[in-house]
Parts: C-alpha cells; structure tokens; sequence
C-alpha cells in the first residue's frame, strides 16, 4: 500500500519536509521513495505541492498521513470520502480550580493587600540598621582592618586545637 507522508530534511534546528509516496512498509529515512510531491517548511508555514500528482495518487489509494492530510486540506485539495479525517487532540486540565483565570476575584485581592503591608512594615525596620551602618562609612580605614582581624582569630583557633590533639 502507497503512503503519502512527509520526509524530514533541513539542518538541526531548521527542518523543512518533503512531501513524498512511498511503500508504508519502508520508514521515511529510508530513500525509497515512489514520487516528490512538493515540500513543507513549517517555520514559514510555506507549502509547494504537484496538485495534479498528489490527486493522481490519491485516485490510486495512496493514504496521506494525519499531518499531510491537513495540509492537502489547507491547500484547497478535495480529499476523497474514505480518507479519515485527523481528529483534533482535547488536553484534559487536572486541576482547574486552581489556575489563576479561574480564581475568585476576592482571593486575588487579599493577596494584593497582604503583599502591600508586608512591603510597608519592610521600610520600617530599615531605617535603624541604616544609622548604625552610617558612623562605618564614615571612616573607610576601618572596612579594609575589619577582615584582617577575623582571619588570624581563626588561625589560633586552629593552633589551639592542634596541641590538644
């Protein structure tokens, strides 16, 4: 039996197709191919088809894949009765309640305010810190002696230790 289907081509990253008849027996990559019938580039979603091949072929019993069957169907080309139409795929949402269109509109403005008095009280205990650090900053020979101090503590701690040991 004679399928009508799409053969990848293009670089990784920028694939384009060619729509093609082929054995359905043999897998798309193979190269056996039966005829071009135009191609498909799905980043400009730009379609070149042989019209009066792909209704030849169809005449004959070729069965065009579910995609090429949309876009034969794009491109103004009359399917006949015996080809199934692809069905549309429906996604199931599992937890609908909690997408944000469909929350209530109260829950959202409670979390509003509550976003809205955490960033007020926040302000309100800066300021003090900010006094303290000002007498620091004053006096910028104190910052770089300020590191110094901390490591040889840690120096004597460690020869502390090593004579218990």
């Amino acid at each position: 039996m004679l399928a009508i289907r799409m053969q990848r081509t293009g670089r990784k990253g920028h694939t384009q197709f060619r729509v093609v008849v082929q054995d359905s027996r043999f897998s798309p990559g193979s190269g056996r191919v039966v005829a071009y019938l135009g191609s498909y580039n799905p980043h400009s979603k730009t379609t070149t088809l042989d019209k009066e091949k792909v209704q030849t072929y169809l005449g004959n019993g070729a069965q065009p894949s579910d995609r090429v069957a949309m876009l034969l169907k794009k491109e103004g080309l009359k399917l006949p009765n015996w080809v199934s139409e692809p069905t549309t795929r429906s996604r199931n949402i599992r937890n609908q309640d909690k997408l944000r269109r469909n929350r209530p509109a109260e829950e959202v403005t409670q979390e509003s305010t509550a976003e809205e008095t955490a960033v007020e009280e926040a302000p309100a205990a800066e300021p003090a810190p900010a006094e303290e650090n000002a007498p620091a900053e004053e006096t910028p020979v104190s910052e770089p002696e300020a590191p110094a101090e901390p490591a040889p503590a840690a120096d004597e701690a460690a020869e502390e230790s090593a004579p218990e040991a």
